[in-house]
């Protein structure tokens, strides 16, 4: 009986320390849930990226739909990253951060901005421009904070 508490608190013990628990709070990874970033921009709807196409940018992997994309987001990454780190527009401009969900999107003045669902998007479409100011204000109080202690 001691054997099996003792794998079991070892177990626990590798679980909970802080090398493995520690995590980026910076980024909803991979980023955007795997939808490649630049489809947002010239495609109808988003398209899911795979993993020949892959490229980084300020600590997030982004997964693309062809070389091409793969390319385009490369050369201008501040273009077509998301804003927040894909986290939840509406959510930064009340200073929290949900993962916003890929199929909620909207493209403002050239960035795209996530939500965390339609009926979210709903009240963050009332007033956009509201909406971005705040959460730009609040962003960088927020960014590197767990989204559990918001």
């Amino acid at each position: 009986m001691k054997i099996k508490q003792l794998i079991f608190a070892g177990i626990a013990a590798l679980f909970f320390s802080g090398s493995v628990m520690a995590a980026d709070y910076t980024h909803s990874t991979p980023a955007v849930q795997g939808y490649d970033v630049v489809t947002y921009q010239t495609d109808k709807r988003p398209l899911r990226g795979n993993g020949n196409y892959v490229a980084n940018h300020d600590g997030a992997t982004y997964l693309f739909s062809n070389k091409e994309n793969m390319e385009t987001f490369e050369a201008n990454p501040a273009k077509y990253a998301p804003a927040y780190n894909g986290y939840c527009a509406f959510g930064v401009s009340v200073g929290k951060k949900f993962i916003g969900d890929p199929e909620v999107w909207r493209v403002i003045d050239g960035k795209t901005y996530l939500n965390l669902d339609s009926g979210i998007q709903n009240d963050w479409l009332k007033d956009v421009p509201g909406r971005i100011k705040t959460a730009n204000s609040k962003w960088g109080k927020i960014k590197n904070k767990n989204p559990a202690s918001l």
